[in-house]
């Protein structure tokens, strides 16, 4: 897309969470399209890909990006509040969160050039639903909600039940993500962040595994995991999850975990990859986590 096409789009500026929401009642109940623009970073592609083709009935476009009820990264009592809008640089740049969550961190450090993280944000990441989202693995991992607003009020949606199919997701019309939540992982937690791509930066990545583990006394106690491009959604590994809660993860082996990650993705041959190699990394990348968990219980 252009500058000058994007003048074709109506577009208006709404002044508070509240107006916004009244705004998307209203254009829902009419059955009006309507696009909520953050950062821009996919919706601007995909234009460029797919130009209207009818430029008499074109969405109009809500700018949500300098709404303050959106903004903010907020973290009290063990747990954190991002909100939809803040940014992928905000969150790599966030003390308490590179201190304590650096698997999120870690992941918004790689998304894209450092332009991209500057614009880029998490709720657009969430909204977006693809499959290789980054920020919806991290997420996934550490067992965050989605919380959504309308005119009716919030509603809180587990990230594990959010996304409903390809690019599809359980926000109605009429509604907006404006933050996630989650508890914070412990102090000492393990925590990883691993991503395959064509290139080490700036590439959407072939299979991402995101993954957070917690120990008593030798024994798992919470576990989290998202894989990102090896299923039409993010894949939240629950059989995989289930092993790293087992009673001896000593007593876990590799056929176990080879086995495990086979039933819970389903991936693809596309441009990007096959679904024999996506299969392949998704298992080492489990397997590896699973020998840093080992060598960290046992310590």
């Amino acid at each position: 897309m252009n500058p000058a096409e994007l003048a074709l789009y109506p577009f208006e500026r709404p002044a508070t969470l509240a107006e916004l929401c009244r705004t998307l009642s209203a254009r829902a109940g009419r059955r009006e399209r309507t696009v909520l623009l953050a950062g821009g970073t996919d919706w601007i592609v995909e234009r460029g890909f797919a130009p209207p083709e009818n430029p008499d009935d074109l969405p109009l476009v809500l700018d949500i990006s300098r709404l303050p009820e959106l903004r903010g990264i907020q973290l009290a009592k063990e747990r954190a509040a991002i909100g939809a809008a803040a940014t992928f640089l905000e969150i790599r740049s966030h003390p308490v969160l590179l201190r304590r969550v650096p698997v999120l961190t870690a992941m918004a450090r790689e998304v894209g050039a450092v332009q991209i993280q500057a614009r880029g944000t998490l709720g657009g990441n969430l909204a977006t639903a693809s499959p290789a989202a980054d920020g919806a693995a991290a997420l996934m991992a550490l067992d965050a909600d989605v919380v959504l607003a309308s005119v009716h009020g919030e509603r809180r949606v587990p990230l594990t039940q959010f996304f409903t199919g390809y690019r599809a997701t359980r926000r109605a019309e009429d509604e907006v993500i404006v933050r996630v939540e989650f508890v914070l992982p412990r102090t000492g937690a393990h925590q990883a962040w691993r991503k395959v791509g064509t290139r080490a930066a700036q590439a959407i990545s072939k299979v991402a595994l995101a993954a957070v583990a917690e120990f008593e006394r030798g024994r798992g106690v919470r576990a989290g995991f998202g894989m990102a491009s090896v299923s039409p959604v993010t894949a939240s590994l629950p059989t995989v999850r289930a092993l790293a809660l087992a009673p001896s993860l000593a007593s876990v082996s590799d056929e176990e975990l080879d086995a495990a990650t086979r039933h819970d993705i389903a991936p693809i041959d596309d441009i990007r990859s096959t679904a024999a190699y996506r299969t392949h990394v998704a298992s080492a990348l489990v397997k590896a986590f699973f020998r840093e968990l080992r060598a960290a219980a046992g310590s």
